[in-house]
């Protein structure tokens, strides 16, 4: 379970997120939306552990794995070292999560060789690799085709049924919510806060 009292966040003298109390079980999905700006990101990285400079208290796992906008590989690896690396797995684990997403022998390819549909694979690939109790997806599937976000969500929503972390998900997108999300949250207003619903 992951557990978030956040008093407040700010940046210097701007309040962007206010108070605000936050709950996910193991296997549930909560969906949140809100608009661009409104600190969908930052809630984030809070959860994900990356930003600690918030007032608030912050309960959860150790074991956490992040998909980003952006599939933030490392382009002088190979896809293989690129789930290795971050992960501690084995080579013959990797192999079998690079094929669990469709991707079987890719790692030996750069990921400069891979279309961006595949580049986000690597990165699901990677943060299941991690057997994550928690799991935070940021806009994962934007810049996305359709037909290839409806791929990638299939795939998402069959890897999270079977692995069962605790999930956070932001998105824009009313798809990719109405897909995976067991639970809504909206963030808005400045500061800005959660509501439920």
């Amino acid at each position: 379970m992951i557990a978030l009292d956040l008093t407040e966040k700010r940046f210097g003298a701007t309040v962007i997120l206010g108070a605000l109390r936050l709950r996910v079980e193991p296997g549930e999905v909560l969906g949140i939306a809100g608009p661009s700006g409104s600190g969908k990101s930052t809630l984030l990285r809070i959860l994900a552990g990356v930003d600690t400079r918030f007032r608030g208290t912050l309960q959860g796992p150790s074991r956490r794995a992040m998909v980003f906008q952006e599939p933030n590989l490392m382009p002088w690896r190979r896809v293989i070292d690129n789930i290795i690396l971050p992960t501690g797995v084995d080579a013959a684990t990797a192999e079998a999560w690079l094929s669990r997403v469709g991707l079987a022998g890719y790692g030996a390819h750069w990921p400069g060789q891979l279309s961006l549909g595949q580049a986000r694979r690597v990165g699901l690939a990677r943060a299941f690799a991690a057997r994550p109790e928690l799991l935070i997806l940021d806009e994962p599937f934007v810049s996305l085709d359709a037909g290839r976000v409806a791929e990638l969500l299939d795939l998402t929503a069959a890897l999270i049924a079977e692995t069962r972390p605790a999930v956070v998900l932001a998105s824009h997108a009313a798809l990719e919510l109405d897909r995976l999300a067991t639970r809504r949250a909206r963030l808005t207003g400045r500061p800005a806060r959660l509501s439920e619903g």
